[in-house]
């Protein structure tokens, strides 16, 4: 009689990134496609960002990861040897917005979901023309990311973009620089 062995594994939110850039997590083909709505994604960064939890993932290993297909629409270099049985939506919602991959939704479109935040109010929402036009947001949190990302370089633009719709004052200058989501979520 063989008995179902399970292994508790802690990742930390890079490692779980990076191997899914890598291709070592992947999707088995039965999973349903991405389904969530951009205000679901929005509501997943902010549980994060608050320190709530937001639930466990279920992994299945199989050095035969036949059937499987790749999370995101970006190149992979390796077949993987973990497929998420249970997590989908919030694994591949975290991968699309920090590595700024698109998505491939159920009617096989790919798209790209774009979450601005605004510091001084610790709120996040989804991309739009009002909010693309208010300057109290950071337009794409992706960009926080980015291997090329100067972190102080876009609280500098951040804040000039403010300054130059309204006065900012030193408070809220010092409270923009503590609440950035790249210093909470990962």
């Amino acid at each position: 009689m063989s008995k179902t062995v399970f292994n508790k594994v802690d990742y930390d939110l890079g490692s779980l990134m990076k191997a899914i850039g890598l291709g070592e997590i992947g999707l088995p083909d039965i999973q349903r496609p991405f389904v969530w709505k951009n205000a679901k994604v929005r509501d997943l960064f902010d549980s994060m960002y608050k320190g709530y939890p937001v639930g466990y993932f279920l992994f299945w290993q199989n050095a035969l990861a036949t059937d499987t297909h790749a999370i995101g629409t970006d190149t992979k270099q390796k077949a993987p040897k973990l497929v998420i049985v249970d997590g989908q939506q919030r694994l591949t919602s975290l991968y699309a917005v920090i590595r700024n991959i698109a998505v491939v939704r159920e009617n096989f479109e790919s798209e790209r979901i774009q979450i601005a935040f605004n510091p001084l109010e610790e709120k996040f929402e989804v991309v739009d023309a009002a909010i693309l036009r208010d300057k109290a947001f950071l337009p794409d949190i992706s960009i926080l990311w980015s291997d090329k990302t100067d972190v102080f370089e876009i609280l500098d633009n951040y804040l000039e973009g403010l300054a130059s719709s309204r006065e900012v004052a030193g408070y809220e200058k010092r409270k923009s620089r503590n609440r950035l989501p790249v210093c909470r979520i990962c």
